[in-house]
Protein backbone atom coordinates (compact mmCIF):
# COMPACT_ATOMS: atom_id res chain seq x y z
CA UNK A 1 0.00 0.00 0.00
CA UNK A 2 1.04 3.52 -0.56
CA UNK A 3 0.41 6.75 0.75
CA UNK A 4 -2.82 7.30 2.11
CA UNK A 5 -3.99 11.15 1.69
CA UNK A 6 -7.01 12.32 4.34
CA UNK A 7 -8.27 15.82 3.35
CA UNK A 8 -10.31 17.20 5.70
CA UNK A 9 -8.92 17.34 9.75
CA UNK A 10 -12.93 17.48 10.80
CA UNK A 11 -14.05 14.69 13.15
CA UNK A 12 -14.73 12.77 10.18
CA UNK A 13 -11.10 12.88 8.56
CA UNK A 14 -9.26 12.58 12.22
CA UNK A 15 -11.18 9.14 12.36
CA UNK A 16 -9.97 8.02 9.14
CA UNK A 17 -6.79 8.83 9.47
CA UNK A 18 -6.32 7.33 13.22
CA UNK A 19 -8.12 3.86 12.02
CA UNK A 20 -5.45 4.11 8.71
CA UNK A 21 -2.47 5.03 10.78
CA UNK A 22 -3.48 2.38 13.41
CA UNK A 23 -2.96 -0.57 10.56
CA UNK A 24 0.32 0.45 9.72
CA UNK A 25 -0.52 2.81 6.77
CA UNK A 26 1.16 5.84 5.67
CA UNK A 27 -0.82 8.57 6.17
CA UNK A 28 -1.01 12.36 5.66
CA UNK A 29 -3.33 14.17 7.01
CA UNK A 30 -4.90 17.92 4.59
CA UNK A 31 -6.55 20.79 6.48
CA UNK A 32 -7.37 23.89 4.87
CA UNK A 33 -7.40 25.68 8.44
CA UNK A 34 -5.03 26.46 10.36
CA UNK A 35 -6.07 24.47 13.28
CA UNK A 36 -8.06 20.39 13.18
CA UNK A 37 -11.20 19.46 14.42
CA UNK A 38 -13.77 21.58 12.13
CA UNK A 39 -17.01 22.08 13.39
CA UNK A 40 -15.69 20.11 16.52
CA UNK A 41 -12.73 22.57 17.19
CA UNK A 42 -12.06 24.55 20.67
CA UNK A 43 -10.77 28.05 20.62
CA UNK A 44 -9.88 31.04 22.77
CA UNK A 45 -12.37 34.12 23.03
CA UNK A 46 -10.76 37.18 23.94
CA UNK A 47 -13.85 38.82 24.31
CA UNK A 48 -14.93 36.60 27.22
CA UNK A 49 -11.22 35.53 28.41
CA UNK A 50 -12.64 31.63 27.73
CA UNK A 51 -12.37 28.67 25.81
CA UNK A 52 -15.18 27.63 23.40
CA UNK A 53 -16.29 24.82 21.72
CA UNK A 54 -17.40 26.12 18.22
CA UNK A 55 -21.07 24.34 19.46
CA UNK A 56 -21.85 22.46 22.16
CA UNK A 57 -22.36 19.04 22.12
CA UNK A 58 -23.95 16.22 24.26
CA UNK A 59 -23.13 12.52 23.64
CA UNK A 60 -24.26 9.56 25.38
CA UNK A 61 -23.47 6.18 26.61
CA UNK A 62 -24.35 4.47 23.76
CA UNK A 63 -22.05 6.19 21.27
CA UNK A 64 -19.99 3.29 20.34
CA UNK A 65 -18.01 4.68 17.86
CA UNK A 66 -17.38 7.83 19.46
CA UNK A 67 -16.36 6.43 22.94
CA UNK A 68 -14.27 3.89 20.92
CA UNK A 69 -12.18 6.85 18.67
CA UNK A 70 -11.20 8.22 21.78
CA UNK A 71 -9.63 4.99 23.97
CA UNK A 72 -7.90 4.07 20.92
CA UNK A 73 -5.98 7.80 20.76
CA UNK A 74 -5.95 7.63 24.40
CA UNK A 75 -8.07 10.78 25.34
CA UNK A 76 -7.54 11.40 29.07
CA UNK A 77 -9.79 9.92 31.69
CA UNK A 78 -11.86 13.28 31.99
CA UNK A 79 -12.24 13.60 28.26
CA UNK A 80 -16.17 13.38 28.62
CA UNK A 81 -17.98 13.29 32.14
CA UNK A 82 -21.29 13.01 32.95
CA UNK A 83 -23.50 11.17 35.49
CA UNK A 84 -23.20 7.82 36.80
CA UNK A 85 -26.53 7.46 35.57
CA UNK A 86 -28.99 7.78 32.79
CA UNK A 87 -30.81 11.11 34.17
CA UNK A 88 -31.80 13.92 32.24
CA UNK A 89 -32.79 17.31 34.11
CA UNK A 90 -35.73 19.39 32.96
CA UNK A 91 -37.62 22.59 33.21
CA UNK A 92 -40.65 24.37 32.10
CA UNK A 93 -39.77 28.11 31.76
CA UNK A 94 -43.79 28.99 31.50
CA UNK A 95 -45.08 26.88 34.54
CA UNK A 96 -41.89 26.51 36.50
CA UNK A 97 -42.01 23.09 37.00
CA UNK A 98 -39.09 20.10 37.06
CA UNK A 99 -38.36 17.05 37.03
CA UNK A 100 -35.70 14.86 36.05
CA UNK A 101 -35.97 11.71 33.59
CA UNK A 102 -34.44 8.48 35.01
CA UNK A 103 -34.83 5.58 32.12
CA UNK A 104 -33.63 2.44 34.25
CA UNK A 105 -30.42 0.35 32.85
CA UNK A 106 -31.83 -2.16 30.96
CA UNK A 107 -33.83 -2.64 27.67
CA UNK A 108 -37.03 -3.27 29.80
CA UNK A 109 -38.50 -0.22 30.44
CA UNK A 110 -39.92 -0.01 33.59
CA UNK A 111 -38.93 3.28 34.59
CA UNK A 112 -42.21 4.44 32.51
CA UNK A 113 -44.39 2.58 34.94
CA UNK A 114 -43.04 5.00 38.00
CA UNK A 115 -44.52 8.70 37.66
CA UNK A 116 -41.35 9.59 39.85
CA UNK A 117 -39.08 9.09 36.79
CA UNK A 118 -41.45 10.13 33.92
CA UNK A 119 -42.94 13.39 32.69
CA UNK A 120 -44.95 15.01 34.95
CA UNK A 121 -48.48 14.54 33.74
CA UNK A 122 -47.59 11.62 31.44
CA UNK A 123 -49.09 7.90 31.59
CA UNK A 124 -47.13 4.94 30.76
CA UNK A 125 -49.02 4.40 27.79
CA UNK A 126 -48.43 8.06 26.19
CA UNK A 127 -44.24 6.40 25.43
CA UNK A 128 -46.17 4.06 23.54
CA UNK A 129 -45.81 6.87 20.50
CA UNK A 130 -42.36 6.55 19.15
CA UNK A 131 -43.17 2.66 18.09
CA UNK A 132 -44.63 4.63 15.31
CA UNK A 133 -41.20 5.66 13.69
CA UNK A 134 -39.38 2.00 14.75
CA UNK A 135 -42.59 0.37 12.62
CA UNK A 136 -41.78 2.87 9.69
CA UNK A 137 -38.18 2.99 9.53
CA UNK A 138 -37.90 -0.99 9.63
CA UNK A 139 -36.14 -2.14 6.20
CA UNK A 140 -36.29 1.02 5.16
CA UNK A 141 -33.19 2.94 3.26
CA UNK A 142 -32.61 6.28 4.24
CA UNK A 143 -35.09 8.91 2.82
CA UNK A 144 -37.75 6.11 2.08
CA UNK A 145 -39.67 5.76 5.24
CA UNK A 146 -41.15 9.16 5.14
CA UNK A 147 -41.77 11.91 7.95
CA UNK A 148 -41.81 11.27 11.74
CA UNK A 149 -44.91 13.46 11.63
CA UNK A 150 -46.58 10.78 9.22
CA UNK A 151 -45.94 8.01 11.60
CA UNK A 152 -46.36 9.68 14.88
CA UNK A 153 -48.85 11.61 16.61
CA UNK A 154 -46.53 15.30 16.58
CA UNK A 155 -48.90 16.93 19.78
CA UNK A 156 -49.35 16.87 23.19
CA UNK A 157 -47.58 17.68 26.46
CA UNK A 158 -45.03 14.32 26.31
CA UNK A 159 -44.16 15.29 22.47
CA UNK A 160 -43.53 18.93 23.75
CA UNK A 161 -41.74 18.05 27.31
CA UNK A 162 -39.36 15.21 25.84
CA UNK A 163 -39.96 13.80 22.12
CA UNK A 164 -39.62 17.30 20.74
CA UNK A 165 -36.52 18.72 22.52
CA UNK A 166 -34.59 15.25 21.86
CA UNK A 167 -35.65 14.79 18.48
CA UNK A 168 -35.05 18.18 17.46
CA UNK A 169 -31.23 18.42 19.03
CA UNK A 170 -30.23 15.28 17.25
CA UNK A 171 -31.96 16.25 14.06
CA UNK A 172 -31.30 19.79 14.42
CA UNK A 173 -34.08 19.69 12.11
CA UNK A 174 -37.89 20.33 13.27
CA UNK A 175 -39.18 16.87 14.23
CA UNK A 176 -42.50 16.39 12.20
CA UNK A 177 -40.65 17.17 8.87
CA UNK A 178 -37.83 14.80 9.67
CA UNK A 179 -37.05 11.21 8.21
CA UNK A 180 -38.50 8.59 10.29
CA UNK A 181 -35.61 6.54 9.53
CA UNK A 182 -32.86 8.75 10.93
CA UNK A 183 -34.91 9.04 14.58
CA UNK A 184 -35.32 5.28 14.57
CA UNK A 185 -31.68 4.88 14.83
CA UNK A 186 -31.06 6.99 17.10
CA UNK A 187 -33.51 6.00 19.33
CA UNK A 188 -32.47 2.40 18.71
CA UNK A 189 -28.58 2.87 19.49
CA UNK A 190 -29.75 5.17 22.78
CA UNK A 191 -33.23 5.01 25.21
CA UNK A 192 -34.43 1.93 23.04
CA UNK A 193 -31.08 0.12 24.28
CA UNK A 194 -31.85 0.81 27.56
CA UNK A 195 -30.92 3.64 30.36
CA UNK A 196 -26.67 1.95 30.01
CA UNK A 197 -26.61 3.72 26.59
CA UNK A 198 -28.05 7.10 27.58
CA UNK A 199 -26.20 8.30 29.98
CA UNK A 200 -25.48 12.31 29.46
CA UNK A 201 -21.51 12.95 28.82
CA UNK A 202 -20.20 16.36 28.10
CA UNK A 203 -16.88 17.46 27.01
CA UNK A 204 -16.53 20.27 29.97
CA UNK A 205 -12.72 20.66 29.30
CA UNK A 206 -13.60 21.50 24.89
CA UNK A 207 -14.09 19.20 21.96
CA UNK A 208 -10.41 19.93 21.19
CA UNK A 209 -9.03 18.68 24.50
CA UNK A 210 -10.92 15.42 24.56
CA UNK A 211 -10.95 15.03 20.83
CA UNK A 212 -8.79 16.50 18.73
CA UNK A 213 -5.68 16.91 20.40
CA UNK A 214 -5.57 13.43 21.57
CA UNK A 215 -5.60 12.55 17.53
CA UNK A 216 -2.84 14.52 16.53
CA UNK A 217 -0.72 13.35 19.03
CA UNK A 218 -2.06 9.48 18.07
CA UNK A 219 -1.06 10.51 14.10
CA UNK A 220 2.38 12.17 14.83
CA UNK A 221 3.14 9.28 17.21
CA UNK A 222 2.75 6.94 14.51
CA UNK A 223 4.27 9.08 11.72
CA UNK A 224 1.66 11.08 10.12
CA UNK A 225 2.61 13.87 8.09
CA UNK A 226 -0.10 16.38 9.43
CA UNK A 227 -0.60 19.94 6.92
CA UNK A 228 -2.63 22.82 7.88
CA UNK A 229 -3.42 25.38 5.80
CA UNK A 230 -3.68 23.77 2.72
CA UNK A 231 -6.52 24.02 0.63
CA UNK A 232 -7.87 21.14 -1.76
CA UNK A 233 -8.67 23.19 -5.23
CA UNK A 234 -9.68 20.24 -7.20
CA UNK A 235 -8.92 17.01 -8.43
CA UNK A 236 -7.40 15.90 -11.77
CA UNK A 237 -9.42 12.59 -12.59
CA UNK A 238 -7.73 10.18 -15.24
CA UNK A 239 -8.94 6.34 -16.32
CA UNK A 240 -11.37 5.96 -12.93
CA UNK A 241 -9.08 7.69 -10.59
CA UNK A 242 -7.55 10.35 -9.22
CA UNK A 243 -4.29 11.34 -10.27
CA UNK A 244 -3.27 14.69 -8.76
CA UNK A 245 -5.00 16.54 -5.82
CA UNK A 246 -4.78 20.15 -6.23
CA UNK A 247 -3.84 22.23 -3.65
CA UNK A 248 -3.32 26.11 -2.89
CA UNK A 249 0.12 25.36 -2.74
CA UNK A 250 0.52 23.54 -5.70
CA UNK A 251 -0.44 19.49 -7.01
CA UNK A 252 0.13 16.77 -5.22
CA UNK A 253 0.71 13.86 -7.69
CA UNK A 254 -1.47 10.43 -6.64
CA UNK A 255 0.22 7.30 -6.86
CA UNK A 256 -0.63 4.00 -8.51
CA UNK A 257 -1.14 2.40 -5.12
CA UNK A 258 -1.93 5.81 -3.21
CA UNK A 259 -5.55 6.26 -2.06
CA UNK A 260 -7.54 9.34 -0.85
CA UNK A 261 -10.39 10.07 1.90
CA UNK A 262 -12.28 12.71 0.61
CA UNK A 263 -13.57 14.35 4.49
CA UNK A 264 -14.73 17.73 3.47
CA UNK A 265 -18.15 19.65 4.16
CA UNK A 266 -20.75 18.87 1.39
CA UNK A 267 -20.68 22.00 -0.74
CA UNK A 268 -16.96 21.69 -0.90
CA UNK A 269 -16.75 17.90 -1.96
CA UNK A 270 -19.56 18.80 -4.65
CA UNK A 271 -16.83 21.73 -6.09
CA UNK A 272 -13.90 19.23 -6.29
CA UNK A 273 -16.27 16.11 -7.47
CA UNK A 274 -18.47 17.29 -9.90
CA UNK A 275 -21.73 15.43 -9.89
CA UNK A 276 -21.66 14.34 -6.60
CA UNK A 277 -25.02 13.32 -4.94
CA UNK A 278 -24.56 15.48 -1.44
CA UNK A 279 -27.09 17.39 0.99
CA UNK A 280 -27.52 20.85 -0.60
CA UNK A 281 -30.38 22.27 2.09
CA UNK A 282 -29.14 22.41 5.65
CA UNK A 283 -30.19 23.79 8.93
CA UNK A 284 -28.23 26.40 11.64
CA UNK A 285 -27.60 26.07 15.55
CA UNK A 286 -27.26 29.19 17.50
CA UNK A 287 -24.90 28.82 20.75
CA UNK A 288 -24.84 31.60 23.30
CA UNK A 289 -22.00 31.66 25.82
CA UNK A 290 -22.40 34.02 29.07
CA UNK A 291 -19.00 34.31 31.10
CA UNK A 292 -20.60 33.79 34.63
CA UNK A 293 -19.20 30.49 37.16
CA UNK A 294 -22.63 28.48 37.45
CA UNK A 295 -23.45 27.94 40.79
CA UNK A 296 -22.47 24.40 43.06
CA UNK A 297 -24.71 22.02 42.19
CA UNK A 298 -26.50 23.12 38.67
CA UNK A 299 -27.32 20.46 36.38
CA UNK A 300 -24.44 19.62 33.66
CA UNK A 301 -27.45 19.89 31.24
CA UNK A 302 -30.81 21.13 31.55
CA UNK A 303 -33.55 20.74 29.33
CA UNK A 304 -35.59 23.33 29.29
CA UNK A 305 -38.93 24.41 27.44
CA UNK A 306 -41.55 26.78 26.70
CA UNK A 307 -38.36 29.42 25.71
CA UNK A 308 -35.94 30.30 23.61
CA UNK A 309 -33.10 28.41 25.37
CA UNK A 310 -33.20 24.58 24.90
CA UNK A 311 -30.46 22.89 26.04
CA UNK A 312 -28.52 24.99 29.02
CA UNK A 313 -25.17 23.17 29.83
CA UNK A 314 -23.29 24.61 33.05
CA UNK A 315 -20.04 24.50 32.14
CA UNK A 316 -17.18 25.10 34.61
CA UNK A 317 -16.51 28.73 33.96
CA UNK A 318 -19.63 29.63 31.79
CA UNK A 319 -23.46 28.66 31.44
CA UNK A 320 -23.96 27.69 27.91
CA UNK A 321 -27.28 27.54 25.55
CA UNK A 322 -28.01 25.73 22.23
CA UNK A 323 -30.76 26.10 20.13
CA UNK A 324 -31.43 24.07 17.25
CA UNK A 325 -33.01 24.36 13.70
CA UNK A 326 -31.92 28.16 14.65
CA UNK A 327 -32.86 29.64 11.27
CA UNK A 328 -35.56 31.78 12.12
CA UNK A 329 -32.83 33.29 14.62
CA UNK A 330 -30.15 34.06 11.67
CA UNK A 331 -31.25 37.82 11.43
CA UNK A 332 -31.77 38.33 14.62
CA UNK A 333 -29.24 41.25 16.03
CA UNK A 334 -26.93 39.20 18.18
CA UNK A 335 -27.13 41.61 21.45
CA UNK A 336 -31.33 40.79 21.45
CA UNK A 337 -30.33 36.96 21.16
CA UNK A 338 -28.03 37.69 24.22
CA UNK A 339 -30.60 39.62 26.34
CA UNK A 340 -33.46 37.32 25.67
CA UNK A 341 -31.38 34.03 26.36
CA UNK A 342 -29.87 35.76 29.44
CA UNK A 343 -33.06 36.49 31.22
CA UNK A 344 -34.36 32.70 30.71
CA UNK A 345 -31.00 31.52 32.49
CA UNK A 346 -31.45 34.67 35.21
CA UNK A 347 -34.77 33.23 36.13
CA UNK A 348 -34.28 29.49 35.63
CA UNK A 349 -31.39 29.63 38.27
CA UNK A 350 -31.95 32.69 40.23
CA UNK A 351 -29.60 34.79 38.73
CA UNK A 352 -29.34 38.51 38.86
CA UNK A 353 -30.39 40.05 35.90
CA UNK A 354 -27.26 41.89 34.79
CA UNK A 355 -26.04 40.71 31.44
CA UNK A 356 -22.97 39.25 31.91
CA UNK A 357 -20.16 39.27 29.12
CA UNK A 358 -21.40 37.44 26.65
CA UNK A 359 -20.81 35.65 23.04
CA UNK A 360 -23.21 34.24 20.60
CA UNK A 361 -22.31 31.82 18.17
CA UNK A 362 -24.57 31.41 14.66
CA UNK A 363 -23.47 28.27 13.10
CA UNK A 364 -25.33 29.09 9.65
CA UNK A 365 -24.50 24.94 7.98
CA UNK A 366 -24.41 23.36 10.75
CA UNK A 367 -25.74 20.01 9.75
CA UNK A 368 -27.59 19.03 7.09
CA UNK A 369 -31.54 18.65 7.16
CA UNK A 370 -32.82 15.54 8.38
CA UNK A 371 -35.52 15.39 5.96
CA UNK A 372 -36.48 12.16 3.49
CA UNK A 373 -35.30 14.27 0.45
CA UNK A 374 -32.04 15.67 1.91
CA UNK A 375 -31.21 11.68 3.44
CA UNK A 376 -32.03 10.35 0.51
CA UNK A 377 -29.09 12.49 -0.98
CA UNK A 378 -26.59 11.23 1.14
CA UNK A 379 -24.13 9.40 -0.29
CA UNK A 380 -22.20 6.06 0.69
CA UNK A 381 -18.39 5.97 1.69
CA UNK A 382 -17.46 4.30 -2.22
CA UNK A 383 -17.52 6.63 -4.90
CA UNK A 384 -16.67 5.59 -8.79
CA UNK A 385 -13.01 6.63 -8.56
CA UNK A 386 -11.09 3.51 -7.52
CA UNK A 387 -8.80 5.10 -5.35
CA UNK A 388 -11.48 7.72 -3.93
CA UNK A 389 -13.59 7.22 -1.09
CA UNK A 390 -16.12 9.57 0.62
CA UNK A 391 -16.31 10.61 5.00
CA UNK A 392 -18.19 13.34 6.67
CA UNK A 393 -21.49 13.45 9.29
CA UNK A 394 -23.15 13.99 5.50
CA UNK A 395 -22.65 10.56 3.96
CA UNK A 396 -24.71 7.76 4.56
CA UNK A 397 -23.80 6.63 8.04
CA UNK A 398 -27.67 5.86 8.92
CA UNK A 399 -27.46 8.90 11.53
CA UNK A 400 -28.06 12.29 11.45
CA UNK A 401 -25.13 15.02 11.68
CA UNK A 402 -23.34 13.65 15.33
CA UNK A 403 -20.19 13.11 16.53
CA UNK A 404 -21.00 9.87 16.87
CA UNK A 405 -21.99 9.72 12.86
CA UNK A 406 -18.86 11.62 11.77
CA UNK A 407 -16.46 9.42 13.71
CA UNK A 408 -18.32 6.32 12.20
CA UNK A 409 -18.02 7.65 8.46
CA UNK A 410 -14.43 7.72 9.23
CA UNK A 411 -14.20 4.40 10.10
CA UNK A 412 -16.39 3.12 7.35
CA UNK A 413 -14.06 5.34 4.67
CA UNK A 414 -10.98 3.43 6.09
CA UNK A 415 -12.22 -0.17 5.88
CA UNK A 416 -13.06 0.57 2.06
CA UNK A 417 -9.37 2.25 1.18
CA UNK A 418 -8.29 -0.70 2.70
CA UNK A 419 -10.47 -3.10 1.32
CA UNK A 420 -8.56 -5.24 -1.71
CA UNK A 421 -10.83 -3.83 -4.21
CA UNK A 422 -10.28 -0.27 -4.20
CA UNK A 423 -6.76 0.27 -3.65
CA UNK A 424 -3.76 -2.21 -5.46
CA UNK A 425 -1.71 -4.14 -2.78
CA UNK A 426 -4.08 -3.34 -0.03
CA UNK A 427 -4.29 -5.50 2.89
Amino acid sequence: MGTLHVVGAGLAGLSAAVALAESGARVVLHEAAKQAGGRCRSYYDPALGLTLDNGNHLLLSGNADALGFLKTVGAPADALVGPDAAEFDFADLKTGERWCLRPNSGRLPWWVMSPSRRVPGTKARDYLAPLGILRAASGKAEGAGGTIGAHMACEGDLYRRLWHPVLLAALNTEPRDSDVGLAARILRETLGAGGKACRPLVAVEGLSYAFVDPALRFLAARGCEIRLGRRLRGLDLAEGRVAQLQFSDGAETVGPDDGIVLALPPWVAREVLPGLLAPVEFRSIVNAHFALTPKPGSPLVLGVVNSLTEWLFAYPDRYSVTISGADRLLDVPREDLARQIWSEIARLCDLEPELPSWQIVKEKRATFAATPAEAARRPGAETAYTNLVLAGDWTATGLPSTIEGAIRSGKTAARALRAGTRLRGAA
